[in-house]
């Protein structure tokens, strides 16, 4: 579930995480059932249980019953497929013949999630009949619905137990929060507005990639999109935006007034654009000759994006639209997010120094965010406020999506904490984080990855979440912890 400390600043409303649909089914051997009157209310009262404990995630769960044969199997499958389910949980009760759940696996149109959880810790051995031990007979039928899957090219997921046993639910919370992930990302619509910054190769995306990776839509902007919406931005609207600025960020007392005016006009046309276009994440990127409207517009972003990525619509510079859906994904988990690249390495402290400028998630910062005036932009045009900012100390997780020589996506996931120290006055976010081991064996490490030179950062630890999220996506993934 979200974690409950991230959570936007007032008055800014963050973009609610995508609910999973999660298909749940049980069974048994029909032949048990008359032989052992109890043994199937056993197993259905369980089935409650497990289906209570799924919805409280938020989840919506479509129960299709208790399978006793093939024939069941196949009318399970059509009911799970007619629900759009995002994940099927088969709850292995008892021992059931594979060729039960052989139709949910082939048809009911969702991965995978084998579920055995005994009613108990143990068995009353002195007191336990035939009958008794069937409902803990789980682990009889797992290994043979195990090669079913495999026979059919299926992964096998699975998850043992007891009803009571928190290890085991977290693993399976972790399957359910990333089938919601996988929801979020088959509709949503990742905009990319300008172009790819002159040189940066890595950050080169394939659309078709992207998108036949992960569904949903990549809608290609112009600048001059933007700028149709700015010219039609009224004093009101600047003024609302001005409001907010006062309320959620410092303004350090050198910034430049006008600049923020200006860049407040810029965020509003930000909202108009992102509202029209119904995006869900935002990269952009703009040169542009000195003193036009158009460059003013591409370097006028630090508040607008800002504000956007704490609302949970990441809005990044650089064109990096695989660090925006980097940030998407955290931010589903419940992780925030914002936008990161390696700053320099702090031998006498032994930490990684990391940050970016703009797309600050107020949301997991250690402070209101301050607007520091600069003379001149890094590595664009220009000056006026950029947003500086840490991340509140504790675990963090950076996660990259990188693109490899096949045209493949690979995830990639490093887990750490942010902790106290010195540093930087630039206008950046910036944070110190500690990876357990020498921060120069991390960046080599990291480098290695295929990672791009930007990701994203989310508090908590996360890995294990992405991992889950690879596995239903069918995306290479790579754990960088040295």
């Amino acid at each position: 579930m979200p974690l409950t400390a991230v959570v936007p600043p007032a008055p800014l409303t963050r973009v609610p995480a995508t609910p999973a649909r999660i298909g749940l089914v049980t069974g048994g051997l029909g032949n048990y059932w008359p032989q052992f009157p109890d043994l199937l209310p056993t197993i259905e009262k369980s089935a409650a249980v497990i289906g209570e404990r799924v919805e409280a995630t938020g989840a919506h769960v479509e129960y299709a019953g208790v399978i006793s044969d093939p024939v069941q199997g196949s009318a399970a499958a059509e009911r799970l497929r007619k629900a759009d389910c995002d994940l099927i949980i088969v709850f292995v009760a008892t021992y059931m013949a594979s060729a039960q759940v052989l139709p949910v696996f082939k048809y009911g149109g969702a991965p995978i999630l084998l579920v055995n959880l005994q009613p108990g810790t143990s068995m009353d051995h002195a007191t336990f009949g035939t009958g008794d031990w069937l409902g803990y007979a789980g682990f009889a039928g797992l290994p043979e619905i195990g090669v079913a899957l495999e026979r059919l090219g299926m992964p096998v997921r699975s998850v043992s137990g007891h009803l009571a046993d928190e290890r085991a639910w977290a693993k399976i919370d972790r399957w359910v929060r990333a089938a919601g992930v996988v929801r979020a990302l088959r509709g949503a619509r990742h905009g990319m507005m300008g172009h790819l910054y002159p040189g940066m190769f890595d950050i080169a995306t394939n659309i078709t990639a992207l998108t036949g990776t992960f569904g949903g839509h990549v809608e290609v902007l112009e600048f001059d999109d933007l700028k149709l919406r700015y010219d039609r931005v009224t004093d009101a609207d600047t003024e609302r935006v001005l409001a907010t600025v006062e309320e959620v960020f410092t303004v350090h007392p050198g910034a430049d007034q006008e600049n923020i005016r200006f860049q407040a006009r810029v965020s509003a046309a930000l909202d108009r654009l992102v509202e029209e276009y119904g995006l869900d994440t935002l990269a952009y990127f703009y040169f542009g000759e000195n003193d036009t409207l158009l460059q003013r517009l591409g370097a006028g972003f630090a508040i607008g994006a800002t504000l956007l990525s704490s609302r949970g619509i990441p809005t990044v510079t650089e064109y990096e639209v695989r660090a925006a859906a980097a940030m998407y994904v955290l931010d589903q988990f419940g992780a925030g997010g914002t936008l990161t690249e390696g700053q320099a390495l702090n031998f006498d402290d032994g930490v990684c120094e990391v940050g970016h400028n703009d797309a600050a998630d107020m949301a997991i910062t250690a402070r209101k965010p301050l607007l520091r005036g600069l003379d001149v932009y890094h590595g664009k045009s220009g000056g006026g406020v950029s947003v500086e900012v840490d991340i509140r100390q504790g675990p963090v997780t950076q996660f990259s999506i990188g693109e490899l020589r096949d045209g493949s996506l690979r995830f990639i996931a490093s887990e750490g904490s942010v902790v106290d120290g010195p540093l930087l006055s630039i206008g950046n976010t910036t944070s110190r984080v500690d990876f357990g081991c020498d921060p120069a064996d991390w960046a080599d490490a990291w480098s290695r990855s295929g990672s791009t030179h930007h990701w994203a950062m989310g508090v908590g630890h996360r890995a294990a979440d992405i991992e889950a999220l690879a596995d239903l996506l069918g995306v290479e993934y790579r754990l960088v912890q040295p």
